[in-house]
């Protein structure tokens, strides 16, 4: 687990701009199933959750069609929503940084750490705005 201080401006680095904090695995699944659409991001103090997850997806919603729930559950500290989260994610598997979308409750697209480690957020932001279109 990092200490509070340490992930204090990577949390505020989506807070700040209207992502929820969810923080227990009750909160996942309650906000999740009621949401019509929502994005959760699973952030991380990594180097790509900086360089490339948070501003991919923050850009993102500069879109006509967006998520109406922006959700966001941090990596080694909140365990147990991340974990909630995840279960919500599969077939695929743990990974974060991770953005997912759902659409009713169900996930309808992911992107992997595999989809953002290497990638411009640009291309994040691109792919995530696509599937806003699709799915919002």
């Amino acid at each position: 687990m990092y200490p509070a201080e340490l992930v204090k401006p990577m949390r505020e680095d989506l807070t700040s701009v209207g992502f929820v904090e969810l923080t227990t695995s009750n909160d996942v699944t309650t906000h999740i199933s009621k949401s019509k659409t929502a994005v959760l991001i699973v952030n991380s103090v990594c180097g790509c959750a900086a360089a490339n997850a948070r501003p991919g997806v923050k850009d993102s919603l500069n879109n006509n069609k967006k998520p109406e729930q922006l959700f966001t559950v941090f990596a080694g500290v909140d365990k147990e929503a991340t974990d909630a989260a995840r279960s919500l994610m599969i077939p695929f598997p743990p990974s974060s940084p991770c953005i997912a979308i759902f659409k009713d409750g169900e996930l309808v697209h992911m992107l992997e750490r595999h989809h953002i480690e290497g990638r411009s957020s640009e291309i994040i932001s691109d792919n995530l705005r696509q599937a806003y279109n699709q799915h919002c």
